[in-house]
């Protein structure tokens, strides 16, 4: 194939305007010639006639001394070596082609890094065996380039290709992520450590007190989420399993253990992984059609999946791979599989505490109301789950069942096993942020400020516990004072004085007005 034939030079490319007119190159290039179902990559690479290099968010520019050769090696060689390992790409493109092609580019340079990257993550994606020998010289290089995207540390030799596997995952889950600023710089943060210094001067009586408030206040948070408004007693019943998270080994069961605890009427939901299909969206109001924002994967691919991903974990955990990154990983991998009926959106903020915990990066004893965080982020939550699944709508094919449901039509396992997950990595770190920052701080400062408040109720008034709370409720209701009808009803035993005296701690307290 000549690919040069094809790719020209333009100003416009799936709808978006270049930084400047250049031909496209790489794994965009290759997924437009060879008309691969798969997203193009976040930042398309071209090639300019002007000698500038540089990047954009969407775009990265190259002078014409990258131009691959023109030859579906080149333009390989050009992708690994410049744009990373993008294996949905890399699994479609490999589908398409006939092991003999693959055969002939491996022999261009048998011995050369690209080669042998391409000859193994053939083996790999497609667990197929090329009639190869083993090769018995040449230096070992890693399948994945750490200036580029993250890698295990200890990945694992593969003598037959010279290659080190540190991809980080398996081969029936492994999504990637990008090394990008932002990132790095929130690693080199290191806000498990910054965690566990703020919290250290406080007391453990403290700190329990806050950590039983921030438990309740996450849970009602991720049912907030989901839309609903459950009850105290629900709420308080998945605050105790969030409490529990990192005690036990996430397993198939232990989920559908966890997704018991969630749905509290199972009348109308079948528990357990489904067994049909499954979406998240809309029905259209005339004919009740089905109007999906995100299709989940097929119920016949969900066993293979999750064990996938749980195979994945624990090789992200061994490897003490971030937390952060980890937990990101996991957790929308596991929403996007949306391996139940219902519970999903729960049960995957469940895995974030679950994973941060384990992994240490939270102080033990201490909930991490990343929920809490995500509510207050919703616009951004909301967006970066549609960044994946608006991404792969446009190649799942299916059609309506007589339920209104969704039924799959074609293979779409791959979709959910290797995708781009640099954007949730992103948006979970920035939630650890605030969480670290605001969110833990202002809950130990509100505990501060109401035994401030109670010890000056109760040594003035002498105040039992029951009437202190309710009266400082009544007072944040309404910005420091008590209402009309608070004071002629709950209150009518202090006088107006009385009222003004304690209108004027409360907001010396609270509001730090003197």
């Amino acid at each position: 194939m000549i690919y040069n034939h094809f790719l020209k030079a333009i100003t416009v490319f799936q709808g978006r305007s270049l930084p400047e007119e250049g031909v496209i190159t790489g794994y965009s290039a290759i997924i437009q010639i060879h008309n691969l179902d798969v997203p193009y990559p976040t930042r398309i690479s071209i090639i300019s006639s002007k000698n500038r290099r540089y990047n954009t968010p969407i775009w990265s520019v190259y002078t014409p001394r990258y131009q691959p050769y023109d030859s579906l090696y080149s333009y390989l060689v050009f992708a690994l070596k410049n744009e990373g390992i993008n294996l949905i790409c890399l699994k479609k493109l490999f589908e398409k082609l006939k092991s003999e092609t693959i055969l002939d580019i491996i022999q261009i340079e048998p011995l050369g890094q690209y080669s042998r990257k391409i000859w193994f993550l053939y083996e790999w994606l497609m667990q197929i065996k090329l009639p190869i020998s083993d090769l018995k010289i040449g230096n070992y290089v890693s399948a994945i380039d750490t200036k580029t995207q993250y890698a295990l540390e200890r990945g694992v030799k593969s003598s037959r290709h010279r290659i080190i596997n540190n991809l980080p995952g398996t081969v029936d889950f492994c999504p990637l992520i990008f090394k990008s600023e932002k990132i790095e710089k929130l690693i080199d943060t290191n806000y498990s450590q910054q965690n566990s210094t703020n919290l250290k001067p406080f007391h453990k009586d403290l700190l329990h007190r806050a950590a039983a408030f921030l438990l309740l206040q996450d849970s009602k948070a991720s049912f907030t989420i989901e839309g609903e408004n459950p009850t105290n007693n629900r709420a308080m019943r998945w605050g105790k399993a969030i409490g529990k998270a990192g005690t036990k080994d996430l397993t198939i069961d232990e989920l559908v253990r966890l997704q018991q605890i969630v749905i509290e009427n199972t009348r109308f939901v079948t528990m357990g992984l489904r067994k049909e299909g499954g979406f998240v969206g809309e029905h259209d109001r005339m004919k009740g059609e089905p109007l999906p924002a995100h299709i989940s994967a097929k119920p016949q691919d969900i066993q293979k999946l999750i064990k996938g991903l749980l195979e994945t974990y624990n090789i992200l955990e061994t490897d003490h791979f971030h937390p952060v990154l980890t937990a990101a990983s996991i957790a929308f991998g596991f929403v996007f599989i949306h391996p139940f009926a219902d519970g999903n959106g729960r049960i995957h903020r469940y895995i974030i505490h679950h994973i941060l915990d384990k992994m240490k990066f939270t102080q033990q004893g201490i909930i991490f109301p990343i929920s809490a965080s995500i509510l207050n982020h919703i616009t951004d939550y909301r967006k970066v789950l549609e960044a994946y699944s608006h991404s792969i709508l446009d190649f799942i094919e299916w059609k309506k069942t007589n339920s209104n449901n969704v039924e799959v039509t074609n293979e779409t396992i791959d979709y959910y096993r290797y995708y781009d997950a640099t954007k949730q990595v992103e948006f979970l770190f920035d939630c650890v942020k605030d969480t670290i920052e605001n969110i833990i701080p202002s809950e130990i400062k509100y505990i501060q400020q109401f035994d401030e408040m109670k010890r000056y109720l109760e040594n003035v008034f002498e105040m039992p516990d029951n009437i202190v709370a309710l009266l400082i409720r009544f007072l944040e209701q309404n910005n420091g004072n008590l209402s009309k009808r608070a004071k002629e009803k709950e209150f009518n035993q202090l006088n107006d004085k009385e009222i003004q005296e304690i209108e004027k701690n409360y907001k010396s307290i609270f509001l730090e007005i003197n």
